[in-house]
């Protein structure tokens, strides 16, 4: 039997497993498990998104999480030009490496690449995203079309739609011409592409109880935390799912059992979105399933 691929990449949806999968694959070949997840990067919300607690994390080599501050603004590209070394110098150690999260773009700018995009300011950003708050996505999906910036992004994107928007005014290129002429960061020949997959309902009710446990481990007293700095409410860290919902609850709007629910929503919402990614992007990927009691991130 030939060797395993040094690069195994693991996608899926939240609350599928894909993380307790890379453990278990990591304690068995030595491999580094790398970030992929755009909210496991900050590292003020540990409980609220599922990071590897600290006992997994010594486990074995975990790198890319809680490596950014909550006042920071990652994109897809400044992720890449991260973690591109990490994955060289690994390879260069001849250590197996496994990359896991649920950020399909991180994914896709992997293995088809990402240009560097000058740096967008602020202010063009929140521009963009009062155009689209207060014109609504259609205005937005019509601006775009007019440059043909637009045509890849799913509907309710916000995130991509606004994003895509700034870039526009501020360069006066569509993103996707910026991203025309790229490289991959991994050759995905010579890579194994894993989806941790499995039914729509069996994730709903893991996510039904991951919302229990983040509550009994913390997650009120971890949001409170974060509120008390005072950030932007515009920052990525401040967009996490929980942050907004268990806010209302710590200000006294709304009761806790309340501010679960809408967790839950937003979480049912979010692997909808996920599994619309997977669908449309991902459906050459090898579909595996992971079974209890490894079925919690």
């Amino acid at each position: 039997m030939p060797p395993p691929p040094s690069i195994t990449l693991i996608a899926g949806p939240t609350a599928s497993g894909k993380s307790a999968l890379a453990l278990k694959m990591a304690r068995e070949t030595g491999a580094v498990i790398i970030n992929a997840d755009s909210q496991q990067l900050y590292a003020d919300l540990r409980i609220l998104t599922a990071r590897p607690s600290v006992e997994d994390e010594a486990l074995a080599d975990h790198r890319m999480y809680g490596v950014a501050a909550a006042s920071e603004i990652w994109s897809v590209g400044r992720w890449l030009r991260a973690t591109t070394p990490i994955i060289q110098a690994t390879a260069a150690e001849k250590r197996a490496i496994l990359i896991v999260g649920g950020t399909g773009l991180y994914f896709s700018a992997l293995l088809h690449g990402l240009v560097d995009i000058p740096d967008i300011d602020q202010s063009e950003r929140t521009a963009a995203e009062a155009t689209y708050d207060q014109e609504g996505e259609a205005v937005v999906r019509r601006l775009l079309h007019e440059k043909n910036a637009a045509s890849d992004i799913m509907p309710g994107d916000r995130q991509r739609l606004v994003r895509a928007l700034s870039v526009l005014r501020a360069t006066g290129r569509p993103l996707a011409a910026w991203q025309a002429d790229t490289k991959p960061a991994i050759d995905m020949n010579h890579c194994r592409k894993m989806i941790v997959v499995g039914d729509r309902s069996v994730l709903y009710a893991r996510c039904e109880r991951r919302v229990d446990l983040m509550i009994e481990q913390g997650a009120v007293e971890e949001v409170s935390a974060l509120l008390q700095r005072g950030l932007s409410p515009d920052l990525p860290v401040m967009k996490a799912i929980g942050v907004r919902e268990l806010g209302s609850y710590i200000v006294g709007r709304t009761g806790l059992d309340e501010a679960s629910g809408a967790i839950r929503q937003a979480t049912r919402r979010y692997i909808k979105r996920q599994l619309t990614w997977i669908r449309s992007r991902m459906s050459d990927w090898e579909n595996v399933t992971v079974a209890p009691p490894c079925a919690e991130r």
